[in-house]
């Protein structure tokens, strides 16, 4: 079955994606620089739990929706607008409570077990289901492997929002699914984005680990 080009929709941004430098031979581009820089400095915020982190999330995340869409990764793409719509509403509900001191830390809370089997199950329903619709309906190469952390992410976005701790392994999984699916497209410079992402995943568990500690004292 010939699907439609879709990458098509988008070559208003080839401009912003003129080739600027190399890593391991494959091209860096200047839309997925811009991206990469604001998307650290968002991942910095969230550890910190510092609401300035929503806003960078929705502009790094319409940056990497245009460059994601330009390769075809549909699912990715379509995702940043998911995290578009989950920032603005993290950020109001971050707004509703003080993002410093002994309120940050009170906020943080953790899953029952029947959350974390609900979530389980509910990855496994929607990957399949998210991978069958990209290989029926776009031109994408990788159907399957863009599902999986796609639907992970939305899992991982919602966690954030709420402020369960469960949310940064649930990103470190992402991240590390993340680096093969881009090294496989040759984004490279995103591969080291999302190595970085999955070493502050790690950092981030340890550091709401500690935050729930402190709040259920």
């Amino acid at each position: 079955m010939q699907h439609h080009a879709w990458s098509d929709y988008f070559s208003w941004a080839d401009p912003a994606l003129v080739h600027l430098f190399q890593i391991l031979g494959a091209p860096v581009t200047g839309l997925e620089l811009l991206a990469f820089v604001l998307s650290l400095w968002m991942v910095g915020c969230n550890l910190r739990v510092n609401i300035l982190g929503w806003p960078l999330a929705i502009v790094s995340s319409l940056l990497y929706g245009v460059f994601f869409a330009r390769g075809r990764l549909y699912g990715e793409a379509s995702l940043q607008l998911v995290f578009v719509a989950v920032s603005i509403w993290g950020w109001w509900a971050w707004l509703r409570t003080p993002d410093s001191g002994e309120t940050a830390s009170e906020s943080v809370r953790k899953l029952s077990r029947r959350d974390r089997l609900f979530c389980l199950l509910a990855t496994l329903v929607t990957w399949p289901l998210m991978g069958l619709i990209l290989h029926r309906y776009t031109d994408s190469d990788v159907p399957f492997g863009d599902a999986l952390p796609t639907t992970l992410s939305l899992l991982g976005q919602y966690l954030l929002g709420m402020k369960y701790v469960e949310n940064w392994p649930v990103w470190l999984v992402v991240n590390l699914i993340s680096m093969a699916l881009f090294a496989h497209k040759g984004y490279w410079l995103t591969v080291v984005l999302y190595g970085i992402f999955a070493i502050l995943s790690a950092v981030g568990w340890r550091h709401w680990l500690v935050l729930l500690g402190r709040g259920m004292r």
